[in-house]
């Protein structure tokens, strides 16, 4: 809503030589209070709005911008369209893109390309508090083409140099990631975790046009996937169903048919590679078969062989 009324407030003060804060609440029906809040939102995004004091006073756009919107510069354009700060909603981007309609063909298909490395969603991968000292120049380096050097900190791990190639900006939840190549591989990095940025005076190697939703799509689910459970059934003695030791989840143990005391149970690890870690240390105590999933199966099979 907010978006559609800042959108709104511009559009009238486009076609009125003034207007009190007063007339635009009235117009809109809202309180005078949220018009000042919301021409405050206006002048930081780079839209000339000025008051004038007096009997007749009120607030208006700088002449030449007040007919229309071509009086934008492509700053300005930029500024508006892909936000200064940070973006609250999808509706905010998705309104900020009607304003590209009515501005100059010379500006028009490069303000937006520049929004279009912004990318507004609801959800996010995790949920913290954030610094955001590195969102400036990262942001800047998007909006240019610009090759970015930076240290990052991964969690548990030592910081580390690295030079990305910036694709674009997602606003997921509170948290602001980068989609950025490195080494020619996309991949993304929140913005809270960088310091020391340097935009450096090189090109970013990336495509002409970029699709952040598919993008977004894409590293999210391989992301939740990491994190997803999987369950393996293996063939064992009863009595060693306890001595596999990690964090596993026994759904079930049932006899199956199978000879002598040997059960079959099927277990619950965190992920793939952790259910293969497991097994692989109780296999040196335990005389297990896996039965499925084949993936862990076959990772057991390489790291015998590779003993060997």
């Amino acid at each position: 809503m907010r978006a559609e009324r800042l959108l709104a407030v511009l559009m009238l003060l486009k076609t009125h030589d003034r207007m009190t804060a007063a007339a635009v609440a009235d117009e809109l029906g809202v309180s005078e209070r949220t018009i000042l809040r919301d021409i405050d939102a206006l002048s930081l995004s780079g839209v000339p709005v000025y008051a004038e004091r007096g009997r007749n006073g009120g607030f208006a756009l700088v002449p030449g911008y007040r007919t229309d919107l071509t009086g934008l510069t492509l700053d300005e354009a930029t500024s508006l369209l892909a936000g200064t700060g940070r973006l609250d909603s999808p509706a905010f981007a998705a309104a900020m893109r009607k304003v590209a309609a009515a501005m100059p063909e010379a500006y028009r298909s490069r303000a937006v390309r520049a929004a279009a490395r912004v990318l507004v969603r609801p959800e996010g991968f995790v949920r913290s508090p954030e610094k955001l000292d590195a969102l400036a120049p990262v942001q800047q380096a998007v909006f240019d083409g610009r090759r970015i050097r930076l240290v990052y900190r991964r969690p548990g791990a030592e910081p580390r140099a690295r030079t990305l190639d910036p694709v674009g900006l997602v606003v997921a939840g509170d948290i602001w990631y980068l989609v950025a190549n490195s080494e020619g591989v996309e991949r993304i990095y929140r913005v809270s975790r960088m310091s020391d940025v340097e935009v450096l005076d090189e090109p970013a190697e990336r495509d002409d046009e970029v699709d952040l939703e598919q993008a977004w799509a894409h590293h999210r689910t391989a992301f939740r996937a990491s994190f997803e459970s999987i369950d393996v059934v293996i063939d064992c003695a009863a009595e060693d169903v306890e001595k596999i030791r990690g964090p596993i989840e026994v759904i079930s143990v049932e006899q199956a048919g199978l000879a002598d005391d040997r059960v079959r149970a099927r277990l619950r690890f965190g992920d793939g590679a952790r259910a293969t870690r497991i097994l692989w240390a109780a296999l040196f105590d335990v005389d297990l078969r896996v039965v499925e999933p084949a993936s862990v199966r076959d990772a057991l099979r390489a790291k015998a062989r590779a003993v060997d």
